[in-house]
């Protein structure tokens, strides 16, 4: 009688179970369907910087997000509209205001997208405690895809500056582009890149102190170069008269120049949410996806920049 009394309860127990499932409430825990938290969840919290990957159906949980599209749509309203008031300017077909107007709300869109992305992506798991459900792999190849497009963006002006090289050489507005600001610049840049593989290595060792320290110097480094960049574009304008207006070869400097600075912004800005991020603890030996994109984008921004130098200011003076 006992012996029936104990497989009755057992029973009901597995038909508890098989009727109240347990789910993961994001931060390590089982939650039953009452909403009772009921120990601690072995698979723990789960996201791009989880050391464990979810036993789930990634087609129920697709991450989907409408900020790359904003963001997309304001980078063609940026480049639409400086086309049209360089068009404009040049022809007189279409007043140069639309295009700088169409610029201007292009270039405002275009960060909201990109803010939007990085709260989705970095700053509102942050703040949750816990992430998503796309793997490591995921970020970093999604990361590698969207540096394939970016050099079409890079090869776009290239092309339009080896053009400009074509035609009389050089022009009469060259100012003198290759001093010692440039390669103090570079060397700046070159040794932030540096910075950020060591940091990265530090983590994956464990040593948070180097990782902290490091991760720092290569945010700092980035705002010298922007500071650096600004003061160039300072000299050129007020005290050699060279700007976006400087024929041909101007607009190939800025748009190319400017177009890198604005990527190296965009670096610091991620670099700023990883150290931020870095100082909470969210980051360890197994918790490195948000580390490893961001420095593959900031290696690849530092690469674009030795190969502008080499092409426009070293080969501007051949």
């Amino acid at each position: 009688m006992a012996r029936r009394n104990d497989a009755s309860e057992s029973s009901d127990a597995t038909s508890s179970l098989e009727t109240d499932p347990i789910r993961t409430d994001g931060g390590g825990h089982g939650v039953s369907s009452d909403g009772a938290t009921t120990g601690h969840d072995p698979d723990g919290p789960v996201g791009p910087d989880s050391p464990h990957e979810p036993d789930i159906d990634h087609d129920e949980h697709e991450h989907r997000s409408r900020w790359p599209l904003v963001a997309a749509a304001g980078a063609g309203g940026l480049y639409g509209g400086a086309a049209i008031a360089v068009l404009g300017n040049g022809t007189g077909l279409i007043p140069p205001l639309v295009g700088v107007a169409l610029a201007v709300v292009g270039a405002i869109v275009l960060l909201a997208g990109i803010a939007g992305w990085i709260d989705e992506v970095f700053l509102a798991p942050a703040r949750a405690g816990a992430g998503g459900t796309s793997s490591r792999e995921s970020y970093v190849w999604t990361t590698l895809l969207f540096l394939t497009t970016d050099v079409s963006t890079f090869g776009a002006l290239f092309i339009y500056y080896f053009f400009v090289r074509i035609g009389t050489w050089p022009p009469t507005e060259l100012p003198p582009l290759l001093g010692s600001l440039v390669i103090v610049n570079t060397a700046i840049l070159i040794a932030s890149s540096v910075t950020f593989h060591y940091a990265h290595e530090a983590l994956e060792d464990g040593n948070r102190r180097r990782f902290l320290g490091l991760l720092g110097t290569t945010l700092a480094l980035g705002v010298v170069f922007l500071g650096g960049q600004a003061y160039e574009y300072y000299e050129f304008i007020v005290h050699e008269g060279f700007s976006l207006a400087s024929g041909v070869f101007g607009t190939a400097f800025y748009g190319l120049t400017g177009l890198h600075g604005f990527h190296v912004a965009l670096g610091v800005g991620g670099i700023a949410v990883l150290f931020w991020r870095a100082l909470r603890g969210d980051y360890g030996p197994e918790r490195d996806t948000s580390v490893a994109t961001v420095s593959l984008y900031w290696h690849f921004v530092d690469f674009v920049w030795v190969f502008l130098v080499l092409v426009l200011y070293v080969g501007a003076t051949i």
